[in-house]
Formats: structure tokens, C-alpha cells, sequence
């Protein structure tokens, strides 16, 4: 499975704190079966990160990884807000491209509002050769009450990614019931962690592949589809539905309908 949201980067914002907290979430990435896993600091006006600040703590990251045998390719990027956007430039904008992709950018979705000049955003990226990722829109209020409104990023050319913990449950109902909704409308294309610590959001990619009771749509979901928009590729061809399995009760129960 490849990973394409995650805030394993220490010092940087409100995920890893130090090197050893990184090389733990690491080791627990790659026992639930992450191969790749993209670094993706917050770069927005409480945490104002910069290229060369990203670039550094990767360089460590990658080292203490490598040092501590673990078998992960840790990878570089962003989740840039939406108001910081206009503040970069070309060479911050392909610095933080999305897993050391320049023509891809992760954009982090607001928990409130409405952002209407999202759509224009994304048009104007692709017209710039980016393809835009938009982070856990699931999360936020207006599109739990309509997950519809996406429909217009989605046609701009946007990816939709879903927060691994939304779709299994972990983040609650309104989250679970909300990423089930935009996984039917087909406005969602990937899952990733946003892993933030060892046991904050930890990986946890197998259980939500395992929630989304398809094995073939979580398959395009965790593998397929990240691992296309690495390679400059484009997205293949959802799989066609399959009947939802139930998922087992366990300590987080079952998926919300």
C-alpha cells in the first residue's frame, strides 16, 4: 500500500515531535503494509513551513529509516491550505510536490466553510500541469451535510483523498458515514493515514481497505491510484461495485450505513 498523507516530518507542525517518534510511526507503517509513505508537513500560518525546512527533516528522516533497517521509502511533499497557496511560487509549489512528485500537490481541505474558489483552484493547477489532491473533505461539516458540492472539484480534475480513520470509524460517525457516501458517489479516489503520530491516526491503511468491504476498491484505493499519480500516470478505471461485505464488529465496530 502506498501512504500519501502523513505528518511523519519532525519539528515541523503538530505531527512527529523528534527522529524517534518518526522512525516508531516508520516501523508501524511498514507492518501494516505501507511500502511508500509521503511526508506531508503543514505549510499554512501556524505552521509556515518551508521548502527548505521540509527538504532537511526528510534528509534525517530517510537516514534514521534506513539506519533502523526499516523497509520504507519515505517520501517528500506538503499539505499546503488553501490561503497559502497564492504565497508560493513555482519552485516552493514543485518543492512540495506530493511524494516527490512536482506536477502533484496535496491541499488540505478546511474543517469549516465552504471554500467556492476551490474548483477555479484546481482548474488553474491543472491547467498548470499539477494535479491537485484534496485532504479529508469528509471532515468537514458543509460536506458531511452534502457531499454533492464535490462534485465540482471532482470535475476539475481533483483527487479526492478520505482519511483512513474516517472510513473505518475511528473519527466517529458523522466522518464514517460521510466517506461511505462519498466513496458511492464515486467522489473519492484514494485513502491515506494523516498519520500524526505513533498512536495518533496511526497508519492504520489495512483497516480502513478492510472497512471499505470491496477488496478490489480498496486495492485501486490504497495502491492503484496512489501509486499511478506517482508515476505521472493516469488514475485507472475504478473497478466496478461489488456487493459491500459487512465488516466484523471489533474495537471500533461496524461502518456506520
Amino acid at each position: 500500500m502506498i501512504d500519501l498523507h502523513s505528518h511523519i516530518l519532525p519539528w515541523l507542525d503538530d505531527g512527529s515531535q523528534d527522529l524517534a517518534e518518526s522512525v516508531a510511526m516508520a516501523r508501524s507503517m511498514a507492518d501494516d503494509g505501507i511500502t511508500v509513505v509521503a511526508a506531508t508537513p503543514h505549510v499554512r500560518d501556524d505552521y509556515p513551513t518551508t521548502p527548505e525546512g521540509m527538504s532537511e527533516a526528510l534528509s534525517r528522516v530517510r537516514a534514521a529509516v534506513a539506519e533502523a533497517e526499516i523497509e520504507i521509502d519515505v517520501r517528500g511533499g506538503g499539505e499546503v491550505s488553501l490561503e497559502y497557496l497564492d504565497r508560493l511560487d513555482v519552485r516552493s509549489l514543485a518543492c512540495f510536490g506530493l511524494g516527490g512528485n512536482p506536477n502533484l500537490l496535496l491541499l488540505e481541505y478546511p474543517y469549516q466553510g465552504r471554500p467556492d474558489s476551490l474548483a477555479a483552484d484546481c482548474e488553474r493547477l491543472r491547467l498548470g500541469g499539477i494535479v491537485p489532491v484534496i485532504a479529508h473533505p469528509e471532515r468537514n461539516a458543509s460536506v458531511q451535510d452534502d457531499p454533492a458540492i464535490l462534485e465540482s472539484l471532482v470535475h476539475a480534475g481533483a483527487i479526492v483523498q478520505l482519511t483512513a480513520a474516517s472510513v473505518d470509524g475511528r473519527l466517529g460517525r458523522a466522518c464514517a458515514r460521510c466517506a461511505r457516501r462519498l466513496l458511492d458517489l464515486e467522489f473519492a479516489h484514494l485513502i491515506a493515514s494523516d498519520a500524526h503520530s505513533p498512536g495518533v491516526r496511526q497508519a492504520g491503511l489495512s483497516g480502513a481497505a478492510e472497512a471499505v468491504g470491496d477488496g478490489n476498491l480498496a486495492h485501486w484505493l490504497t495502491s492503484l491510484v496512489p501509486a499511478a499519480l506517482l508515476a505521472n500516470e493516469e488514475v485507472p478505471a475504478r473497478p466496478p461495485k461489488q456487493q459491500r461485505q459487512r465488516v466484523a464488529r471489533g474495537r471500533m465496530g461496524r461502518l456506520p450505513r
